[in-house]
């Protein structure tokens, strides 16, 4: 089969692969992109959704600054508000990638592997040399299943990412777990489907978020004081985790601390009234759930039980990046990992000269700006800086 090769293969083509190969190219770079553009928002989320981010928190960067939400809006004469529905965002991002990025390769990356140089093996057999690398695959390997599940079959219980369309629950009981954002809007989409919906979360009570989206749109000047362009953390801690060449200073125990205390599970304020019809289970936890037929009969730490049609798992996700099947074992081996995240520069570089991780993956070394849209802005320019560091110093050598 044919090879060729860039200065840098990007993995992933949703906001954090598509900002990056934005600024890449802008400063000169041969950047090569490969996946569906916006897959993971488009399949795994459902539909009917809205982002929780604020609609000035929710622009993929680009280095003009011209490919904004605004811009979208005003010259594709889009009609939508904030909060910004899931349908308008997907559409915004591939808008994003047909102007910046139309030559994005739509193939899958089989595995990675370095020799010198990268060598990327892509599913139908063509290989990639790369001078360096850039994952930016996204979550969706990292879904998070408890182990009280594990016993069910997936007819029974899956991951809230598992669906686009709720509606194939209507008339159904289904019992949703977590406590956040996704957990509250799924169990609103499920009802407003057609589905009877409990909801059961640990918290001893639901956190609400205070300030709403429509708020922090219309504070003016005023805003920018009390939230940053970024909107991650409430306000004073969210100037710090909006700068993470100062937030990865802190002591380990404060940055764990500050960085739950910004992303904690909450839920937006506008989906108190949805949640009309709902009931809600706080404080308690899932202790067993077995199969009973078929239907799933669940016990929860007090005692009692719950047998219900289906099982949907709000329960996150956890980073592990030897979770990407296209990680070669001998990459993996000589990565440094700390709980599931590589070890990274202020440049996004791991531990293997070269390899750059971007998204989720890189919210241990930079804080939990990083999993979020706004941080692409943050992230791309740091990757776009370090990389031209690093060839003007081998042109200097």
């Amino acid at each position: 089969m044919s090879s060729r090769t860039a200065d840098v293969a990007l993995i992933g083509a949703g906001p954090y692969g598509l900002a990056a190969a934005a600024h890449l190219r802008a400063s000169g770079v041969d950047a090569a992109v490969f996946g569906q553009p916006m897959e993971f928002w488009e399949h795994q989320m459902p539909t009917g959704m809205f982002l929780r981010s604020a609609w000035y928190a929710s622009d993929i960067s680009d280095p003009s600054g011209h490919f904004s939400l605004n811009d979208f809006k005003s010259r594709e004469r889009q009609e939508f508000s904030a909060p910004v529905p899931l349908d308008s965002f997907v559409r915004y991002g591939h808008w994003f990638q047909r102007n910046l990025l139309p030559d994005v390769d739509r193939r899958k990356v089989a595995r990675i592997e370095k020799n010198g140089s990268f060598r990327l093996s892509l599913k139908d057999g063509e290989t990639l040399h790369a001078k360096r690398v850039v994952i930016a695959a996204g979550i969706s390997s990292f879904a998070h299943q408890p182990p009280e599940f594990s016993n069910l079959p997936r007819q029974l219980a899956s991951h809230s990412s598992d669906h686009r369309d709720l509606g194939n629950f209507r008339g159904q009981r289904i019992l949703v777990i977590g406590g956040g954002q996704s957990a509250f809007e799924s169990a609103a989409l499920l009802k407003e489907n057609g589905a009877e919906v409990e909801l059961v979360m640990r918290a001893p009570e639901v956190r609400w978020l205070r300030g709403t989206v429509h708020l922090r749109t219309k504070l003016g000047n005023l805003r920018r004081l009390l939230y940053p362009p970024t909107d991650v953390g409430p306000p004073g801690l969210n100037q710090l985790i909006a700068r993470p060449h100062l937030f990865r200073w802190l002591p380990r125990a404060l940055q764990t601390r500050w960085a739950y205390r910004a992303i904690r599970p909450a839920a937006s304020s506008w989906l108190r009234d949805r949640m009309e019809g709902v009931k809600i289970t706080t404080g308690l936890s899932v202790t067993q759930a077995r199969s009973c037929g078929d239907m799933a009969r669940v016990e929860l730490s007090d005692g009692s039980q719950r047998e219900i049609d289906h099982v949907m798992l709000a329960t996150g996700f956890r980073v592990d990046i030897s979770r990407y099947d296209f990680l070669g074992p001998e990459l993996l081996r000589s990565l440094k990992i700390d709980q599931g995240y590589p070890r990274l520069t202020l440049g996004l570089e791991s531990s293997i000269a070269g390899l750059h991780f971007m998204g989720a993956p890189a919210a241990r070394s930079l804080g939990p700006l990083v999993r979020f849209v706004s941080g692409t802005g943050y992230s791309a320019r740091a990757l776009t800086d370090a990389i031209r560091r690093s060839s003007r110093g081998h042109r200097a050598s």
